[in-house]
């Protein structure tokens, strides 16, 4: 089955928190032979500062963030593809930025900025863009349980209402997302933490959408 995926090929997984992206890259990458790219939280600069001070760092974050996504997307080509990416360089503007500026912990500037940069970085013909981003999906119910089964305490303490207006915001983002082609995944009708034979048929999904 795997052998229809280009050894080449890019796949981006994409989906909101608590809703399986770094299981279902372990198990693409492991199905398909490809490597895997999760993204580098150990020895940034602003993290802590971030969360200790939403308003005077998130600009910074972000900035970080997107440096540092790019760099990975570079390096994923120039080694030769053959790798499943946790979570996309596209979410961090489509939905975190535009969240924070959205909700004033990001001044109207520093937004304009960083879209303009992410724009100029990225929303051009010479990025390389992922083959086929494979976005999670699920009912909100569904995917409130996962975070609280996996028993992160930041995760726990956070509100409800934070969770769902990130879902919200990623339902909308991926109904205007069009810089590659999606395979959009229930987590219900596939869930690998249940099933881990669905692997195959999910392969399956992926080499039509690459041949296409």
């Amino acid at each position: 089955m795997s052998t229809i995926i280009p050894s080449n090929a890019i796949i981006t997984v994409a989906g909101t928190v608590g809703v399986g992206k770094t299981t279902m890259t372990q198990a693409l990458a492991h199905e398909l032979q490809f490597k895997t790219s999760f993204e580098k939280v150990d020895n940034n600069p602003y993290l802590d500062k971030f969360y200790a001070d939403f308003e005077r760092w998130s600009f910074h974050l972000q900035i970080y963030f997107l440096a540092e996504r790019f760099k990975e997307q570079k390096r994923m080509v120039e080694e030769g593809g053959g790798y499943v990416q946790d979570r996309s360089i596209y979410e961090d503007t489509g939905i975190f930025a535009k969240m924070h500026a959205d909700k004033g912990t990001m001044t109207q500037t520093d937004f304009d900025t960083y879209t303009n940069l992410f724009d100029a970085m990225v929303m051009t013909p010479f990025f390389p863009r992922p083959d086929v981003l494979v976005f999670l999906d699920g009912d909100l119910d569904a995917i409130l349980s996962r975070i609280h089964s996996r028993g992160r305490e930041m995760e726990k303490q956070t509100p409800t209402s934070y969770w769902e207006e990130m879902y919200g915001r990623y339902q909308k983002w991926i109904s205007e997302f069009d810089a590659c082609p999606v395979l959009r995944l229930n987590i219900s009708d596939y869930d690998l933490l249940s099933d881990q034979n669905c692997i195959s048929e999910i392969v399956g999904f992926l080499g039509e959408k690459i041949q296409r």
